[in-house]
């Protein structure tokens, strides 16, 4: 269980620190060619409100090795990831897709299995 625990934490590390680098090259979540806009820096560091604070959350949730923390952190950080992979595959982002989408199974299968055990 620690393995999956500190798998999540890490993941949850990650979708936190992408979101800071999104704030830093905010085209990078932008279709190739689409012009980055006071808009899009808006929405990077909107995200990144939301992201890191869930991402912190979540990763302290796992070193708390406590189910009845972990499931919920787990379930919405899955659910979260389940929008932004959504929002990667609009916007034609495959990494994003890819990653968030991983993220979510991982976050999602995780919440299950501490829920199972």
């Amino acid at each position: 269980m620690n393995g999956l625990l500190a798998a999540n934490a890490l993941g949850a590390l990650v979708s936190a620190g992408s979101s800071v680098v999104g704030v830093f090259r905010p085209g990078l979540g932008l279709p190739e060619g689409e012009a980055v806009t006071f808009g899009t820096h808006v929405y990077a560091r909107a995200y990144a409100a939301r992201a890191v604070p869930l991402g912190l959350a979540t990763a302290a949730a796992m070193w708390a090795d406590d189910a009845a923390v972990a499931w919920p952190m787990l379930l919405v950080s899955g659910v979260a990831q389940v929008g932004d992979s959504a929002i990667g595959f609009r916007q034609r982002n495959l990494g994003m897709a890819f990653g968030a989408g991983a993220l979510a199974v991982l976050h999602l299968v995780s919440a299950w299995w501490v829920v199972a055990r």
